[in-house]
């Protein structure tokens, strides 16, 4: 029992960790996730807080991995766990049950899960964790007290400052089909399904019915049609871009024009202008007049609307040209309001947070005069 109860904790408290900081990886794109559950249970007024929400929760996850991993608390630790697990159960199992949020972002975009492979996930935990209070009497703190309090401060400062630092930064690892490297156009495509068809046909003169995977020749004179049916042999893989389009205001699509500009880029996600940061606009007037300058193409994403566009751009003094395309796409995009994407082929060079915007004679420097 001891040995069973130590590996459970062990494989609980790596879970713990790894899920605590893929999610704090990618604080903002959690938050995102926080907001759809609140759209679901009706609870909106929660929905101003869904990002230091998810940053709390994602420290308190690493935390409790840690402790686990040492052994530390036990007592507090394990009902921290089982609390926190019983309310995810239930709330994967709603959404899976009741098809409200199809992806519970438990991983973010580093595993895709379903909603039932969810569930069956925090499932598992569940009993892990109801067999850690059966044999806790073998679980001892690795450590002592005091290095073990240093070491539960220490993690603990690390895991605010990491998901502190993505929300500022940019995740550190990009796990999107729109991170660095990235072919837009590549990741639009995808594999259909293998199909069979299949067709039921009567005999004419003794009104048996047969099923057929290919038209018998001359069918017609042998037989009637009954019906059809269509069988997948062979499942497709659905392209990890979807619903990307860009378009002007008068709706004119001008989506291949910019993915496919063999020339470098850059665009400029705003997903929502009453939410941008005005003040990043200064840096970025700049650069769009070096770029009209050497004749590079500079434009901005939004998915506001014609009306907010014009106040916006009066408000900031800016002459970016502003195209439309969907709010959750943007919002995919980058982890930034406003953020910059440099393209080239529709390839993804690179990408700055506002807060790190960077000057074009230090961008040209790196890039073009390669």
């Amino acid at each position: 029992m001891k040995i069973i109860t130590n590996i459970a904790r062990v494989f609980v408290g790596l879970l713990f960790i790894f899920s605590g900081f893929i999610k704090a990886n990618d604080a903002v794109g959690f938050g995102y996730k926080l907001v759809e559950y609140f759209e679901v249970f009706g609870t909106h007024f929660l929905v101003p807080i869904a990002l230091p929400l998810a940053m709390f929760i994602c420290i308190f996850e690493i935390i409790l991995g840690f402790t686990l991993l040492l052994g530390a608390r036990m007592k507090l630790t394990l009902w921290l766990s089982l609390l926190m697990i019983v309310f995810f159960t239930f709330l994967t199992f709603y959404s899976a049950y009741f098809q409200k949020v199809l992806s519970c972002g438990c991983f973010g975009d580093a595993i895709p899960l379903t909603p039932w492979q969810s569930f069956y996930k925090d499932l598992i935990l569940l009993v892990l964790i109801i067999l850690l209070f059966i044999g806790k009497q073998h679980i001892n703190p690795l450590v002592g007290e005091r290095f073990e309090r240093f070491l539960v401060i220490l993690v603990l400062i690390a895991s605010t400052a990491f998901p502190l630092y993505t929300y500022n930064y940019l995740p550190v690892i990009d796990f999107r089909p729109y991170a660095i490297g990235k072919n837009i156009p590549e990741q639009t495509k995808g594999v259909p399904d293998e199909l069979k068809y299949f067709y039921k046909l009567k005999d004419k003169k003794t009104g048996e019915t047969k099923e057929f995977d290919k038209w018998p020749d001359g069918w017609d004179i042998q037989y009637d049609f009954v019906e059809s049916r269509t069988e997948v042999t062979k499942k497709g893989i659905e392209p990890k871009i979807k619903d990307f389009s860009i378009s002007n205001a008068e709706g004119s699509d001008y989506t291949q024009d910019i993915i496919e500009n063999p020339n470098y880029n850059f665009l400029l996600i705003c997903y929502d202008l009453d939410k941008a940061d005005k003040d990043a606009f200064g840096k970025i007037n700049d650069f769009e007049a070096l770029c009209k300058q050497d004749s590079v193409t500079f434009i901005a994403l939004t998915s506001s609307t014609k009306e907010t566009i014009d106040k916006f751009k009066a408000d900031t003094k800016t002459n970016v040209v502003f195209y439309n395309t969907d709010g959750t796409v943007l919002k995919t995009m980058i982890r930034s309001n406003p953020g910059l994407m440099m393209l080239k082929g529709g390839t993804v060079v690179d990408m700055w947070h506002y807060h790190s915007f960077p000057s074009y004679n230090d961008v040209k420097a790196k890039y073009f005069n390669k």
